[in-house]
Formats: C-alpha cells, structure tokens, sequence
C-alpha cells in the first residue's frame, strides 16, 4: 500500500524531504548517470526553490519509492533553462496554469530495486502520476509539461492520458526526448 505526502520544502517534514534527496541520487545520478549536483548527499538543483512542490510515494515500511517535482512555469523551470530546443523555437510557457513536472521517477512495488519512469510499471507510474495531477490542479494548474523519454509518451498514451507532443524530439545521454504537454482539463 503507497502512502503519498505532497508539499513544498518547507511544508514536508525534513527527514522526508532529506529521504526524497537520496532517492533522486539513486535513481538519477547512481542508476541513469546523470551528471547532477549533490549536497550532503542528496540530489538538488537550482529549480528546488520555495515554490516547487514535491510528491512523495513511500512503501508500508516508510521508504521513498516515487518523487516528481512540480515548478509553476511563472519562474525558473528546467525546460526552459536547460531544453529550450525541444519547444521547437515556440515561445515557452509562462502562465500560472502551466506547470512543469521534472524529477519523476517511481519503483514497482514488486520488485526491491529502483527504476526510473519509463522503465517502471504502469500500474505504479500511473498511480503517482494521478497523484501528481491531483496535486498540480490543486496549485491552480490546467496543464503540464514535461522532458520525458519518448517511452514515457507511449506510456501515458497506453494509460489514457491526455496528452501531445510540445515540440520535436532530440537525443540526450543516449536517450530520445521530447516535450509533452499533458491536458489535466476533465
């Protein structure tokens, strides 16, 4: 059984919110290799700012096993700073409606080792992807966007999501991304 907490970092306790740091040093610096900063251990970079907002899935033992990081696209949010390109020269988004969603990763409860998104099930990313959703309309947004793998789109295709590519693909770290917009509007 997941148990969720959703906040900024101040609203968390810090030891989950220290918890969440060490997972995303696991899953994207320790098993995908990603080259990101770490402080005491944990992974943060500069988007970890007082408006983020976290969602948090953790196993009947207490152990994080699902993060993602939702960014209002009114600030600094990493599409816009880091991907640019794959908004295909458009405008990036800058509306309190947008939201970015980054730092999405989540373990099959099945199974011990931790995973990234496109390579958990669909079962558990989906759970915390509505998790998400929820948390993301209830800050006022009507949409996400998102730097996914492309296996990340046929994903949320199979799992009923409403959503499109913002822009064209690219290869990055041996993987091929792209900009997704993702409809929250029911």
């Amino acid at each position: 059984m997941l148990q969720f907490s959703t906040g900024t970092r101040q609203q968390l306790p810090p030891q989950l919110f220290e918890q969440m740091g060490h997972y995303r040093r696991e899953v994207f610096i320790n098993r995908l290799g990603w080259e990101l900063n770490t402080i005491n251990g944990i992974e943060l970079d500069e988007f970890d700012g007082p408006d983020a907002v976290y969602v948090c899935s953790q196993d009947e033992d207490g152990n994080v096993n699902g993060v993602a990081r939702l960014l209002p696209t009114t600030g600094p949010y990493l599409m816009e700073k880091v991907f640019p390109q794959l908004w295909a020269g458009n405008e990036m988004p800058c509306d309190p409606k947008i939201w970015e969603l980054s730092r999405f990763a989540m373990v099959d409860p099945a199974k011990s080792e931790r995973v990234s998104i496109h390579q958990a099930s669909a079962t558990s990313a989906s759970t915390l992807l509505r998790q998400v959703i929820q948390a993301a309309i209830t800050n006022g947004a009507n949409s996400l966007i998102t730097v996914s793998p492309v296996a990340m789109e046929r994903l949320l295709h199979l799992n009923g999501f409403d959503v499109r590519r913002a822009g064209v693909s690219t290869f990055h770290r041996k993987s091929c991304i792209v900009a997704l917009h993702l409809n929250l509007a029911t």
